[in-house]
């Protein structure tokens, strides 16, 4: 008898064990880790081409309105004088406003010297009070402007300092406007050997570039001042410009040479040809940009 109860007994035990270790709490499986895609840093690289550099403006809205982010900007020439705007935080359509706007008059400081009759310090100025003053590492989002040095022909990158006086120097155009000084050292016109800064950008740590290229030789010619404007505009060092491109991701190239250096008149037809282009360039950069995604993803692992 006592065997069946011990029998009976271990038998209860061990449905009591069982359902216990039933009910203990498991630690809940994790679903699979899904890694968000990588975030890269995108560029807009602007190039020099005076009164062409509007069309800057119509590309700028354009990739806004197709909701392609831009994290760095580089500017050489008139490419400066608008990534400069844009990178202070101004969205296109105040660019465009801005521009509609401005009386070119206010740049022309006129000055009478052998090394150029504009002085540039109204264009310096005019920036400055564009960007509320804010040196370049106060800008809203990373910005250079590239010049040349005048004495050693080498390239500078200015990613500090006084914003106006980077711009200034970025467009002094050789023989037109009087060299910058800055520190110890004298610079001129950026085109001379960066027309369009993708290596800036590059430089910066980007890591897809969208290079905006207007420095194409106006059609047709004007007397004087204006002759002499554009031809001082195109000493554009072809080497330099094919080096520059090759590393972009996307090059965009608004056909605005028949307007010319200095139309500053046809900004508005200026800004819809960069619109135009711009909505061109649109599928391809998303479809490039998500190839440029997938394969950094792939590198991660």
């Amino acid at each position: 008898m006592s065997f069946v109860l011990n029998l009976k007994r271990c038998a209860t035990l061990a449905t009591l064990a069982l359902a216990a270790a039933c009910t203990t709490p498991t630690a809940p499986i994790k679903p699979a880790e899904i890694k968000p895609p990588p975030r890269i840093k995108v560029a807009l690289a602007l190039g020099g081409g005076a009164a062409k550099g509007f069309a800057h403006i119509g590309v700028i809205k354009v990739l806004e309105q197709a909701g392609i982010p831009v994290d760095i900007v580089t500017g050489t020439s008139a490419g400066s004088v608008v990534g400069s705007l844009y990178a202070s935080g101004l969205s296109g359509l105040e660019l465009q406003k801005k521009a509609i706007e401005l009386d070119e008059s206010r740049l022309a400081d006129v000055t009478l010297s052998r090394s150029g009759f504009i002085k540039g310090e109204a264009l310096a100025g005019f920036i400055n009070q564009m960007v509320g003053n804010r040196p370049i590492e106060k800008l809203a989002r990373p910005f250079a402007a590239v010049a040349t040095d005048l004495d050693s022909g080498e390239k500078k990158v200015f990613r500090s300092g006084n914003t106006g006086q980077a711009v200034r120097a970025s467009a002094s155009i050789p023989n037109v406007f009087q060299p910058v000084t800055i520190g110890s050292r004298r610079y001129v016109d950026g085109g001379l050997v960066s027309p369009v800064p993708v290596s800036a950008a590059r430089e910066m740590g980007a890591d897809f570039v969208i290079a905006v290229d207007i420095s194409a030789k106006p059609q047709g010619g004007a007397g004087g001042f204006l002759s002499m404007l554009d031809q001082s505009i195109n000493i554009m060092n072809k080497v330099a410009l094919a080096q520059e491109l090759k590393q972009a991701d996307v090059i965009i190239r608004p056909q605005v040479q028949q307007l010319g250096s200095t139309a500053f008149a046809a900004r508005n037809q200026t800004i819809l040809e960069g619109e135009r282009v711009g909505l061109l360039a649109v599928p391809v950069i998303k479809k490039m940009l998500a190839q440029k995604v997938g394969l950094i993803a792939a590198k991660r692992g």
